[in-house]
């Protein structure tokens, strides 16, 4: 191992291996998940996102539709977002098994499956809920249960259903999770809990988002009350009042609110519906409704002042506050060395401080420590939208006026979302580079693309305040030239398909294939240039 590897592993491990036990138990509180209504968006795609923060599996694959004989069964495994490839079967049991259907659709399979052929697509966020409520003896986790919905259903109602039958029937085992569940019209919030110890089953609710407003999933239950008599808005297990009564955790007499009822205030501690994550998004986005911390319950979706983009989606998952009181890197300053000329005159319109080029918001447990004991009180942690231990995140957008193969567009990104930039999976694509089929989290393997992007990132960190003007504009770069060039890809796979299937999927192949390189590329570029630069700052 030379000295640059050497120091590097160092500095990547003080961000993502050596964590307390209180730092290890925040990174538990993960996810984020925006939705985007079809009118609420800039140019009419329904949009669902999911950071996946914390250790689980990097590899992705493609797996390709499947017919099968009749009387074929299936089987439901747990820990399989634990994996190191796709062959990988270690420490991963078999729960149970289920009758196949006769035809599968091919989906994106990641830690968490996000997007099948026919623009169906998926985030996720853990909710946990109520410890009494987990029934270990049902059969499918969630990671699994989304897949078979990727399998075997076009659109989110489907999906919600088919959901609901399968843990009826086969039990829900999993702790409480949300899925944000989206198709080509319309995107749900889909929230899940155990039915208790001694009933292996499941309770479940579901609220569709409002095609001209937006909503936001991040580790805390967000449905309140239920109309089911308006099916097109609202849909809920059957037995989603008597499991309530039942285990009393309601009394049938105040007005029934789902997350108070299944998520309880014994977890949800200040009796609210979001956390701070959830505020300051749909702040940004609908700063007009004046949003804050003094509300008691947060709307599940407001209307946004203006269309919402992609790319706006991308920023704020890639968000840590800044510009607020809650930006940890601003809370860091020295003194300004400009506030004085070289003849010690005072020079004006100068502060007398400035933010240290050090500071970065994702700063280390120990490092907070730090500052704490020397009687820096403001230095405390505070939970941003990204984290440096994300695994990878999605924004999946989805048009309905396009072909299923090119109207579904999954942007991805590897490592922490505020850092890297996103390059695009298709509905299309019928594979993935070879450098995705591997877990990044095993070792250090510069062919993974974790670590492709991680290096540079962890160094940039350590100056962030001089590193951000390089990584950001890159960061940039990549998402709004494939959403620029996405036209042009329309438009060829359109010609290619009307010739040959195989050479329209190519094309969609090589083209995530190509974003992946360069943006992989232009990474360890930085990473080179930001160790230089680091150097001889020492």
């Amino acid at each position: 191992m030379n000295r640059l590897t050497l120091i590097l592993a160092v500095i990547v491990a003080a961000f993502t291996v050596n964590i307390s036990a209180q730092e290890a138990e925040r990174m538990t509180e993960s996810c984020t998940s925006i939705m985007v209504g079809k009118l609420a968006s800039t140019d009419g795609s329904v949009i669902t996102s999911h950071t996946c923060d914390a250790r689980y599996r990097t590899w992705m694959a493609v797996v390709p539709a499947h017919d099968y004989e009749r009387d074929t069964v299936t089987a439901v495994y747990k820990n399989r977002f634990h994996t190191r490839s796709a062959a990988d079967s270690t420490n991963m049991p078999r729960l149970g098994v289920i009758p196949q259907v006769r035809h599968t659709y091919r989906f994106l399979d990641t830690a968490y499956p996000c997007l099948n052929e026919k623009q169906l697509a998926m985030g996720e966020t853990t909710i946990s809920g109520r410890d009494t409520l987990r029934n270990t003896k049902g059969i499918f986790m969630i990671e699994e249960l989304s897949r078979i919905a990727l399998e075997r259903c076009t659109t989110a109602r489907d999906a919600i259903r088919l959901m609901g039958q399968l843990v009826k029937k086969y039990g829900y085992g999993d702790s409480g999770e949300c899925l944000t569940i989206a198709d080509k019209d319309e995107v749900w919030l889909f929230e899940i809990f155990g039915e208790g110890p001694k009933t292996v089953g499941g309770v479940w609710a579901a609220v569709r988002i409002p095609d001209d407003e937006i909503a936001v999933s991040a580790n805390i239950s967000r449905i309140g009350y239920l109309d089911l008599s308006d099916p097109d808005r609202y849909m809920a297990s059957d037995n989603v009042f008597d499991v309530a009564k039942k285990l009393k955790l309601w009394d049938g007499k105040e007005p029934f609110c789902f997350w108070k009822v299944y998520s309880g205030t014994n977890y949800q501690k200040e009796a609210k519906n979001y956390s701070i994550r959830e505020l300051y998004i749909m702040q940004q986005l609908a700063p007009s409704l004046g949003l804050d911390n003094s509300i008691e319950n947060l709307p599940v979706s407001v209307k946004p002042d203006k269309k919402v983009s992609v790319e706006d989606v991308s920023r704020l998952l890639g968000s840590y506050y800044e510009g607020t009181p809650l930006d940890l890197s601003a809370r860091h300053k020295i003194p300004n060395p400009k506030r004085k000329d070289k003849q010690g005159n005072i020079v004006e319109n100068e502060p007398d401080s400035i933010v240290s080029p050090v500071a970065n918001p994702w700063i280390t447990n120990e490092q907070l420590a730090m500052f704490y004991a020397m009687g820096d009180s403001a230095m405390k942690w505070t939970r941003t939208v990204s984290v440096p231990w994300c695994s990878y995140s999605t924004v999946i957008q989805l048009r309905s006026w396009l072909p299923d193969e090119i109207g579904g567009v999954a942007w991805i990104a590897f490592d922490n979302p505020g850092q890297s930039p996103r390059f695009p999976v298709f509905c299309g694509n019928t594979k993935l580079p070879a450098s995705m089929s591997v877990c990044g989290h095993a070792s250090e393997d510069d062919n993974t693309p974790l670590w492709q992007f991680r290096k540079a990132n962890r160094l940039a960190s350590l100056r962030w305040g001089v590193f951000r003007k390089t990584l950001e504009p890159a960061r940039d770069h990549f998402l709004s030239k494939g959403i620029r060039e996405l036209p042009m890809i329309e438009k060829t796979w359109l010609e290619l398909n009307a010739e040959d299937s195989k050479k329209a999927a190519q094309l969609l192949n090589d083209y995530t294939a190509d974003m992946l390189g360069a943006a992989a590329y232009r990474w360890q570029q930085m990473a080179h240039e930001f160790w230089l630069q680091t150097w001889k700052g020492f």
